[in-house]
C-alpha cells in the first residue's frame, strides 16, 4: 500500500463513511495480540483495521478472552459525535485564500486530480479551498466507501460498544484535535506530495485495502510492515508524523501506565504493532517485553 491509504491504517477515518451494507458470510480473523505485563499490571496490545467490509468474525478467541478479563479499553482516540468532529476538520482542513488546490498542483499531475474529482460526483470547486491533506484523505477513503468498508464495522466501533456497554471506561490516547493536527502540520511540500501520490494510486486503493485487510486477519504483522515501510519510504516526514512520533509516545504511556495495577485492552492500528519502529520495538528499547498470545 501506498502513503494515502498507509495513513489511513494509521489514523482512524474522518467522519464520512459509507452506509453499511447487508451483512456477507461470516469469514474468521485471527488478528494478531500481544500482552504486557508486570507482578500487577496487564496491558493487551491489539490491532486494529479501522473500516471494514461487513461479515468479517474477529471478536471471538484470544481477543474476545482478553476483552473480558480488561478493566478499560484504550483507543487511539475516542470519536467525538459527528458534529463535533465536522467542525475540527472545517477549521483545520480548509484554507480561504491563496491559490486553489488545482493551482497549487504540478501541472502535469491536474488532469489526474479533476478527473478523480469527477469520479467522485463532486465539482472541481468542492476541493478547491481544501488543503492537500484533507482532498487526499478525502479522496482515498470514496474508493473503499464504494466497496463496503465502513468504520462502523471497524473493530473500534464494535470494541467501544461493548465496553459501554459492560461499563467499562473507555479512554483514548490522542483527541480528536490532535489527530487532526497531525495531518495540518505537514509541510505544504509534504502535503501536495501525499495528495498527488493519492491520485496516481486511487485505480488500486480497493486491491491494496484487501491486501491489508487480509494480513490483518491472517495475523501477519511482518507483512503488513514490510507494505507500510515500502509505502512510506519516499515520504519520510509522514512516517515520523503518523508512525515514529506516535510509537515513541504511546510506549511512554505504557511503561507510566503499568506503574498502576489493573488490566488494560488497547487497539490502535495495526501499523503501530509493526515493524521496526512499532511500540513493542519501542518498549524493547525501554526494557519492556511485549509477548505474542499464540491462539
Amino acid at each position: 500500500m501506498k502513503t494515502a491509504l498507509t495513513s489511513l491504517a494509521l489514523m482512524l477515518a474522518l467522519p464520512a463513511c459509507a452506509q453499511s451494507k447487508p451483512a456477507q458470510a461470516p469469514n474468521d480473523a485471527d488478528p494478531a495480540l500481544w500482552v504486557v505485563k508486570d507482578a500487577d499490571t496487564t496491558i493487551y496490545l491489539f490491532g486494529t483495521i479501522h473500516v471494514l467490509k461487513p461479515g468479517l468474525t474477529w471478536f471471538d478467541e484470544a481477543v474476545k478472552t482478553a476483552f473480558d478479563k480488561s478493566d478499560q479499553l484504550v483507543l487511539e482516540m475516542v470519536e467525538p459525535d459527528k458534529a463535533t468532529m465536522q467542525q475540527i476538520v472545517l477549521k483545520n482542513g480548509f484554507s480561504p485564500t491563496g491559490p486553489t488546490l488545482t493551482e497549487q498542483l504540478p501541472a502535469d499531475k491536474r488532469g489526474a486530480y479533476l478527473k478523480a474529482i469527477a469520479d467522485l460526483g463532486a465539482p472541481p470547486q468542492a476541493f478547491d479551498r481544501m488543503k492537500p491533506w484533507l482532498a487526499a484523505v478525502t479522496l482515498s477513503i470514496a474508493p473503499l466507501q464504494k466497496q463496503g468498508y465502513d468504520p462502523a464495522n471497524g473493530p473500534e466501533k464494535v470494541l467501544t460498544e461493548a465496553a459501554r456497554s459492560e461499563g467499562k471506561p473507555v479512554e483514548g490516547l490522542e483527541t480528536a484535535e490532535q489527530q487532526i493536527g497531525y495531518f495540518n502540520g505537514l509541510s505544504p511540500k509534504a502535503q501536495i506530495e501525499f495528495l498527488t501520490s493519492t491520485v496516481d494510486e486511487l485505480p488500486k486503493a480497493g486491491e491494496e485495502m484487501a491486501k491489508m485487510v487480509d494480513e490483518w486477519a491472517h495475523g501477519d504483522p511482518d507483512a503488513l510492515a514490510r507494505d507500510m515501510n515500502e509505502s512510506l519510504k519516499d515520504s519520510p516526514e509522514v512516517a515520523k508524523t503518523l508512525l515514529t512520533d506516535r510509537n515513541g509516545r504511546w510506549a511512554s504511556w505504557i511503561k507510566q501506565r503499568l506503574a498502576k495495577p489493573g488490566t488494560i485492552f488497547m487497539a490502535v492500528g495495526a501499523g503501530h504493532l509493526a515493524g521496526d519502529d512499532s511500540v513493542q520495538a519501542q518498549l524493547a528499547k525501554q526494557g519492556i517485553r511485549a509477548q505474542r498470545i499464540a491462539y
